[in-house]
C-alpha cells in the first residue's frame, strides 16, 4: 500500500511547507531524507515550488512563501475532498474559519485552508492532474498527521461534521488519544499497530504546561531515527524531543524543527 494513485474523500493526501528561503529548506530536507527535488513552478510564475520525490515518486513539496501569505513557517496537511467550497461552508457552519479562501490550483485542482474552532489550520484539496502523494508509509515518506489542541472536545465535534470522520479513543500514558477514521478505507501498512482505516490522530495535550498553539503536526517515517537526530543539528535544525520508544507499538519517534522554524516528527517503524 506504499504506492498510491489518488485517495478518497476525507483522507489526508499531501503535505507541503512554504518557506522564506525555499532553496535553503530544500537543501536541508534533501540531505535529511535523500529526496530528489525538481522546481516545477511554471515559467513566468513568480516563486519556487520544489516537487520532492523518493524512488521517483512524489512525496511532498517545498515552496517559497507567496507575498501576502500568513507569516508562519510550518508543514501543512491537505485532506482530499470532493468539493472544496462545500467543505469550507461546512467548516464555517461548524464554528471554524476560512484561513485561505478557495482558489484554483495551477494543475486544475482547487485548494483552501480552514481553521478549526481552536485555530488549528488544515488544508483541503480537490486534486486536478496531481493526485497527492504517490508514496506513503515507508522511510523518507509522509506517514501520519496529528492534531495538537487545547480543545479536544471541540475537535471531536468539528472534524466529524466537516470530513465525516469516525473516532476511536483510548488511554495512553494517563491521557486520552483519539484516532480519526474513514470507515471502509484501507490505508497504511499491514504491520502497523493501529487499524488501517485510521487517517489521522489527536494527540494528548502537553503535560508540562508549555503546549504550543493548536496545530496539525506532520510525521514522516525514517529508516534510523537516532541517526536522523544526530544529523538534524549538523544541518542547522533542532531536536525538540530526542528519540524515544513509543510504548506497546514497536515504534521509535522524535520531534524536530528545520532551520526556518517548521516542526515535524520522524518515526522509525518496526520493520526498520
Amino acid at each position: 500500500m506504499s504506492e498510491r494513485d489518488g485517495f478518497q474523500n476525507g483522507v489526508p493526501c499531501w503535505v507541503d511547507t512554504w518557506q522564506p528561503d525555499a532553496d535553503a529548506a530544500m537543501s536541508f530536507y534533501t540531505q535529511l531524507f535523500g529526496w530528489e527535488a525538481e522546481d516545477t513552478m511554471p515559467d513566468g510564475v513568480e516563486g519556487t515550488h520544489y516537487m520532492c520525490r523518493q524512488r521517483g515518486r512524489d512525496v511532498a513539496a517545498v515552496a517559497s512563501r507567496p507575498d501576502g501569505s500568513p507569516d508562519v513557517t510550518a508543514w501543512t496537511t491537505y485532506v482530499w475532498v470532493d468539493d472544496v467550497d462545500a467543505t469550507v461552508a461546512k467548516a464555517t457552519e461548524a464554528g471554524g474559519s476560512a484561513v485561505v479562501e478557495p482558489f484554483d490550483a495551477l494543475d486544475g485542482g482547487r485548494i483552501a485552508v480552514i481553521g478549526d474552532p481552536a485555530g488549528a489550520a488544515i488544508g483541503i484539496w480537490h486534486p486536478g492532474t496531481h493526485k497527492g502523494a504517490q508514496l506513503v508509509n515507508e522511510p523518507s515518506a509522509y506517514a501520519m498527521s496529528g492534531l495538537m489542541t487545547n480543545d479536544p472536545e471541540g475537535a471531536k465535534r468539528f472534524y466529524p461534521e466537516v470530513f465525516g470522520w469516525g473516532m476511536q479513543s483510548f488511554e495512553m500514558g494517563g491521557a486520552e488519544m483519539t484516532m480519526w477514521t474513514v470507515p471502509g478505507y484501507v490505508g497504511g501498512e499491514p504491520q502497523q499497530p493501529v487499524p488501517r482505516d485510521v487517517v489521522a490522530v489527536m494527540l494528548p495535550p502537553s503535560s508540562n504546561g508549555e503546549a504550543p498553539p493548536p496545530h496539525w503536526s506532520v510525521d514522516f517515517w525514517i529508516r534510523d531515527v537516532d541517526e536522523a537526530a544526530a544529523k538534524v543539528p549538523e544541518l542547522g535544525g533542532q531536536v525538540l524531543a530526542a528519540p524515544y520508544d513509543v510504548p506497546n507499538t514497536g515504534l521509535r519517534q522524535g520531534a524536530f524543527m528545520d532551520p526556518q522554524g517548521a516542526t515535524f516528527s520522524l518515526t522509525q517503524p518496526p520493520a526498520h
